[in-house]
């Protein structure tokens, strides 16, 4: 018997969860934390659908939050199985999950004074870094790419470089079916060909069946080339104004393309020589010294810069901010820097600080350079600063905000593969069976009727489907 259930990032793009039951075998492929507004907290406090008891082994495609963000909670809950993954996305998970439940415990700390001031019972924190620490300690074998795994006997996995992120993967699960060996793929987040810094994604040998990711499956990006121009110019026009440019940014990934990127500007004379810019994320900055760690994830122009000793996340004005009062020390500068700073959303981190002080500013200006979920603030900043009807604003710790500054949407940059890199992708494998997932549904819908010679599923949330 082999079934199929759905737990997170159906019809959604976060909670990335699915669980894959055969002869026994029970494996889960992810465990991600739900992002959004408040009732996606609800979500996260919720039951799995699963007893975490009963899981085997969970396989860990990559470590962004929504991948891997509630592993945690499911060891508080019982598991004690093994979890797979990348050398690289081990490393990463790492500091994501410490750096979550770190957030999580500071979250709620906030809500006990709160509630301790109208005399009610403060809820407790999802998990705390305990919780994170016992979750890393079932991190066993270390799988590099395309190299068979057995998980039990008959059954075995595969992971295949998925270009989306350092260590990400999309795997392949091969089993016997009566008389006749079938795989499975799970395609995790496919990256964009021709990206800097990371190998463009392999496409995993034909399966019967594959469950795929559909983030960007109603578009195209823009080219990477006039991206990066457009990136360049909107830090120009805005030091020609005197202002700063606040980027919320992805910690993993997106942080160490932007300071490739912002290298290249400098050493081209694309941006001015000594140009400041802070990295004002401590996950971010212990994530690009994990990228130092995996030149054997780099492509080769990222390969051929390490070998002439050139540290491609390095510029001369840049300065990394762990401290929470160099963080702060920030909000001073009037104008003239570029400052880099977590959440990519602007669900929480220190980002938010620097919005309350440069939002309402005429001469800066704000570039989000990566998907921004519905019911997040940074959703909120774009869709609002587009109205003309009214002044647009936000609400940032108590206090509604003018948005005065430029604000700059530049998808070029995006980690995901676009639609038509998804159909090339999904075209090489030739699945007889696909199930959608990680997609709005929109952008599922669309994605499903480009698909012709395979039979579509798109689930719902807690949905089983029998293979």
């Amino acid at each position: 018997m082999m079934r199929l259930s759905f737990h997170g990032a159906n019809r959604g793009v976060t909670g990335s969860c699915h669980m894959l039951e055969l002869d026994g075998l029970k494996v889960l492929i992810d465990c991600g934390l739900f992002q959004g507004g408040r009732e996606i907290d609800e979500e996260n406090v919720a039951e799995f659908g699963f007893d975490p008891g009963e899981i085997d082994i969970l396989l860990l495609t990559h470590a962004h939050l929504d991948h891997c963000g509630r592993i945690p909670l499911l060891t508080k809950r019982g598991f004690t199985g093994e979890i797979i993954a990348t050398p690289a996305t081990r490393e990463l998970a790492r500091v994501v999950l410490l750096d979550s439940a770190h957030l999580q415990e500071e979250e709620a700390e906030r809500h006990a004074r709160k509630a301790n001031r109208h005399g009610k019972k403060a809820p407790e924190p999802l998990y705390g870094e305990l919780d994170a620490l016992n979750a890393m300690d079932l991190f066993g074998r270390k799988v590099q790419y395309e190299q068979a795994l057995e998980l039990a006997p008959g059954v075995t996995a595969t992971f295949y470089d998925a270009g989306h992120l350092l260590g990400s993967a999309s795997i392949r699960l091969s089993y016997r079916d009566g008389e006749k060996d079938k795989a499975i793929i799970f395609s995790g987040d496919i990256g964009s060909s021709d990206r800097p810094i990371l190998r463009d994604p392999v496409v995993p040998p034909h399966a019967e069946t594959v469950v795929m990711e559909t983030t960007y499956g109603n578009r195209d990006h823009k080219p990477l080339a006039p991206s990066i121009q457009e990136f360049y110019d909107a830090i120009n026009e805005t030091m020609d104004r005197g202002g700063n440019v606040i980027i919320p940014t992805f910690a993993l990934e997106r942080a160490q393309e932007l300071l490739y990127h912002l290298r290249e500007g400098v050493e081209s004379g694309a941006l001015p020589k000594n140009l400041p810019v802070f990295l004002d994320s401590p996950m971010a900055i212990s994530a690009t010294e994990i990228f130092r760690h995996h030149p054997e994830c780099y492509d080769e122009d990222a390969q051929a810069l390490f070998d002439r000793k050139v540290d491609p996340f390095w510029l001369p004005g840049a300065r990394f901010t762990r401290e929470t009062a160099d963080s702060m020390a920030l909000n001073r500068l009037a104008g003239g820097a570029v400052i880099m700073a977590g959440s990519g959303m602007c669900t929480g981190g220190r980002v938010r600080h620097h919005l309350r002080h440069n939002l309402w500013k005429r001469e800066s200006s704000v570039i989000f350079v990566g998907f921004a979920a519905p019911g997040t603030l940074a959703r909120r900043i774009i869709d609002t600063s587009k109205q003309e009807d009214k002044k647009p604003q936000v609400r940032l710790f108590g206090d509604d905000i003018p948005i005065n500054a430029r604000i700059y949407t530049i998808n070029g940059f995006s980690a995901h593969a676009d639609r038509n890199e998804l159909l090339a992708w999904h075209g090489a494998i030739k699945p007889e069976r696909t199930i959608l997932v990680h997609g709005e549904e929109k952008a599922m819908a669309a994605f499903a009727e480009a698909l012709h010679g395979t039979k579509v599923l798109m689930p719902e949330q807690g949905e089983s489907i029998d293979l």
